[in-house]
């Protein structure tokens, strides 16, 4: 059989801006029509600018944040989101010129 599955509408802030060795938040919300479960993950993936390749630098699964340990982002991101608020937000700490690009967020609820 197959099952039903509703969407997951995730919100994220079109555009931030930081100065070079600051730190910004990148919000993620989302809203769904079925309970949020105690499953839900949360990804986010970053493509640098000129680069096609994307690489998934955080993981919030089963209640545990998975920060990349290795890439250009070790040791500089933060999880400040709570899942029980719909809330799958980050941060990065001292910005630097390479982190321009984009940045994608991606929830998951399984039922």
């Amino acid at each position: 059989g197959v099952s039903p599955v509703s969407p997951i509408h995730v919100y994220t802030q079109r555009e931030v801006y930081g100065t070079v060795g600051s730190r910004v938040t990148l919000s993620c919300s989302f809203w769904s029509s079925e309970w949020i479960s105690e499953d839900v993950s949360v990804s986010w993936h970053f493509q640098a600018d000129g680069s096609r390749d994307s690489i998934t630098i955080f993981h919030y699964v089963k209640g545990q944040p998975y920060i990349d340990d290795v890439g250009s982002f070790k040791e500089r991101i933060e999880w400040v989101g709570n899942p029980r608020r719909r809330d799958g937000s980050i941060a990065i700490h001292g910005l630097e010129p390479t982190d321009n690009g984009t940045f994608t967020c991606d929830v998951k609820n399984p039922p």
